[in-house]
């Protein structure tokens, strides 16, 4: 069986999971179905209200008995939400967008594991000094938000060697991660497009039909979170790209309503440039949203059961191993 020391720690059978995409893309479901498949699940509980992010944890919680981590973005935090993570007995915590080091100690006083995201060998280097317990590399080609600026094939063995023997968990193939000395992978645009994933099917749809090319690291969609993401092309890219690439304020269409979406169960409005993306009870034109996605999606062709994407990378991994 394919499993790395990581796997032993976390108490997982694969070194899988799926990335914590924000505003319950990455929900309960799919958490608990990548869990019971045998990986780590992931809860992105960014853009959720205190309140929610505690029932999302316990919802986790009834779906499966196995370990999951449940990711907050430490510079969007409203106050309250770290306080019901620890209320709702969360076992594993992943941060991301600002330094996890003053939320450590009191996590492991609570034995609650720490994972953050670092974007640098010198984020991964106080990371570590800091105590966490393993932490995630992605590259530059990765979807979604990315503060890093350097290819996961030079980010990745820059940040074990400099960690060393703190884990290290790529966001990428799983096959080439492992031999970059990752000890896991997190995958997130071949998660998006799960049954699973709490995503409208006009977004995860193009997702099987784009290829790396299609993709654009950008700070367009900046309303909500303003940090570079990577995003698949769509009209609101190509008109802004045609009106000379021109600053917040004198976009085309700036502050026009596109549609709506619900986000913990309540009906919200989606303004142009919104960094949010269309999540369940999407109303609009999909042309003028958020499309996060990795430049992986020139490998995602198709739409499937998340346990499936779990057995299936395995098996193709075991198989190129042998």
């Amino acid at each position: 069986m394919l499993t790395t020391p990581l796997c032993r720690q976390l108490g997982v059978e694969y070194p899988i999971l799926n990335a914590p995409m924000g505003g319950g893309i990455a929900g309960p479901e799919l958490a608990a179905a990548v869990s019971n498949a045998g990986g780590l699940g992931t809860l992105g509980l960014v853009g959720l209200p205190p309140s929610f992010v505690g029932e999302q944890i316990r919802r986790t919680r009834a779906l499966t008995s196995k370990p999951f981590l449940a990711n907050l973005i430490i510079a969007v935090l409203q106050g309250d939400e770290l306080a019901a993570c620890f209320d709702a007995g969360l076992p594993i915590l992943g941060l991301f967008g600002g330094d996890p080091r003053p939320f450590v100690a009191e996590a492991h006083r609570r034995d609650i594991k720490v994972i953050p995201q670092v974007a640098s060998v010198a984020e991964a280097v106080a990371a570590a000094e800091g105590g966490v317990d393993a932490m995630i590399a992605p590259g530059v080609e990765a979807g979604g938000h990315v503060l890093g600026t350097t290819s996961l094939s030079v980010l990745l063995p820059a940040i074990v060697d400099a960690v060393r023997p703190v884990p290290v968990i790529a966001a990428g193939g799983l096959l080439a991660a492992l031999a970059f000395g990752a000890q896991a992978v997190s995958m997130g645009t071949r998660f998006l497009a799960s049954d699973e994933a709490a995503a409208s099917p006009l977004y995860k749809e193009p997702i099987t039909r784009s290829r790396a090319e299609d993709t654009l690291l950008t700070e367009l969609f900046n309303i909500g979170w303003n940090a570079p993401h990577r995003v698949l092309r769509n009209r609101a890219v190509s008109e802004w790209e045609d009106a000379g690439r021109p600053p917040p304020g004198k976009r085309p269409g700036e502050d026009t309503i596109i549609g709506r979406v619900n986000v913990a169960g309540q009906s919200i409005e989606v303004v142009r440039h919104s960094a949010t993306p269309p999540l369940p009870g999407f109303e609009g034109d999909t042309e003028y949203y958020c499309l996060y996605a990795g430049e992986s999606c020139t490998l995602v062709n198709d739409i499937r059961p998340a346990a499936q994407i779990v057995r299936d990378v395995i098996r193709e991994a075991e198989h190129i191993g042998n």
